[in-house]
């Protein structure tokens, strides 16, 4: 039996021990911030963690203990790249995490321990800027002095995020999984599984204007779409008499057709030229103009498109000229209208630029008839966007019911990053946010993920690419 004469730590010895470490943390330790895991879902069988949340994070004082700096291996290069692993051991007071947190956590809804910190917990280091996970809980060391533990000593190791969410309504923590920023403002690091999305946002309407001509090219009529296109053919119109206008016009090529000309086509289906609208439908000309097309690469492929013009005396439009672009176009096409007294009515399509800005205006029709230059109307570009977008709140696609979560939203640029993507979002689709109610219509879905600073992905392929063509049909021969 033990000598009754002696207490073996009496309350009083243990209460004070705890005070002096407790007293010593907050002396020489590190405000951190301690955010308990939330297991959403869970594999039944397997216990597997398929979705967890940090969306609480509690400042608490902690010692570190590796002082000369991170653990060892803190990079490694493999072929998924480099990865950094930096550890650290942190103190904190048992006292101090039973009395503060695990009242503040216990009641919380899929928490599976609150009574001590456990595996999978992340800690917040401010000094680095930088989450780490808890790898290890020590809770019997130093042991039982005076028949009491007075620490818990947390083994961390760098966090690397998947589809955990993390929101906790503190700016130092939520910002680290935003992006880093490079000298030049570029994002050099997004996080896991970034893509990003420009919306429309607020945009504005484009104008334009045009005159009128006599003797120009009402349209060119196409008579042979002819095959084997890589690239537009150039359209080549005689020219007009010495006093009129030389018309101007561009091939609009269209793929996937299958052209019955009874030749062998190994690959099934051809690229043709779907029509030649007129940039300039010239002027003077007395007679109809010939139209010719010819091939515009160097290899020669494609060849047999045909085409006639049919000429408008009088009163057709002239050459348009956009005097505002607009913006906060979709890669739809506008439509464009023409009002004004005529006999046969003008008509044009736009081509939307990737800024989404109205890049040309292409004639279809220059009309007849017009005394006086028609007003031209373009459409609008749609709904404009309502609403800023939050952090980590869950987006859903209105036609592909698609959702992903908020990494950041620059509504300067109109760039949505987001992550945990689940379906593929279609461009023109509206997107509502779950928690903002913030709306607004993809323009350009990103579909190259973002540069981390170390991946030469599009040099390699570049490389790859000049060594075999994949835009053939058989890269590898003819069949």
């Amino acid at each position: 039996m033990l000598n009754p004469f002696f207490q073996q730590g009496s309350r009083g010895e243990q209460s004070l021990v705890q005070d002096l470490i407790n007293e010593q943390l907050r002396m020489y330790g590190v405000e951190v911030h301690f955010m308990p895991r939330k297991y959403v879902t869970t594999n039944t069988i397997l216990r597997e963690v398929i979705e967890s949340k940090f969306d609480d994070a509690y400042p608490m004082e902690a010692y570190v203990e590796n002082f000369e700096g991170y653990g060892d291996t803190p990079t490694l290069l493999s072929k998924f790249g480099i990865q950094q692993t930096n550890e650290i051991t942190l103190i904190i007071s048992k006292e101090r995490f039973e009395t503060y947190i695990s009242p503040l956590i216990k009641n919380e809804e899929n928490i599976k321990l609150s009574t001590r910190p456990k595996e999978g917990d992340l800690i917040y280091f401010p000094l680095g800027d930088r989450l780490f996970e808890i790898k290890y809980v020590e809770h019997e060391k130093p042991f039982y002095q005076l028949q009491k533990n007075y620490v818990y000593e947390l083994r961390c190791e760098l966090f690397r995020i998947e589809d955990e969410v993390i929101d906790t309504g503190v700016d130092e923590i939520d910002d680290t999984l935003e992006g880093i920023e490079g000298a030049d403002g570029d994002v050099i690091f997004s996080g896991v599984g970034i893509q990003k999305l420009t919306l429309v946002g607020a945009g504005a309407t484009a104008t334009a204007v045009t005159t009128i001509v006599d003797g120009a090219i009402r349209f060119i009529d196409i008579t042979n779409r002819g095959s084997n296109y890589i690239v537009p053919p150039r359209v080549a119109i005689s020219s007009a008499p010495s006093s009129g206008v030389t018309g101007i016009a561009t091939a609009l090529t269209l793929g996937g057709m299958v052209v019955c000309t009874g030749a062998a086509s190994p690959e099934g289906n051809q690229v043709v030229v779907q029509s030649a609208p007129l940039i300039n439908p010239g002027s003077g000309y007395t007679v109809a103009p010939k139209i010719q097309f010819f091939t515009n690469n160097t290899d020669g492929t494609g060849s047999g498109a045909a085409g006639t013009s049919l000429l408008s005396t009088e009163g057709a439009i002239g050459i348009v000229t956009i005097t505002s672009g607009g913006s906060g176009y979709s890669t739809e096409a506008p439509t464009v209208t023409f009002t004004g007294v005529s006999t046969v009515s003008a008509a044009a399509t736009v081509i939307v630029s990737a800024a989404g800005t109205i890049a040309a205006i292409y004639i279809t029709n220059a009309g007849l008839g017009y005394t006086e230059p028609p007003t031209m109307t373009i459409g609008s570009p749609g709904i404009a966007g309502t609403g800023n977008f939050s952090f980590n709140e869950t987006i859903t696609g209105g036609t592909s019911g698609s959702t992903a979560k908020v990494r950041k939203w620059n509504s300067a640029t109109t760039e949505l990053d987001v992550y945990d993507i689940d379906g593929v979002f279609r461009v023109g689709e509206t997107i509502t946010g779950s928690t903002s109610g913030a709306t607004n219509i993809i323009r350009i879905v990103g579909d190259t993920p973002a540069d981390d600073g170390f991946s030469d992905n599009d040099n390699f392929e570049t490389e790859a690419d000049a060594i075999l063509d994949f835009t053939e049909q058989n890269p590898f021969g003819t069949p």
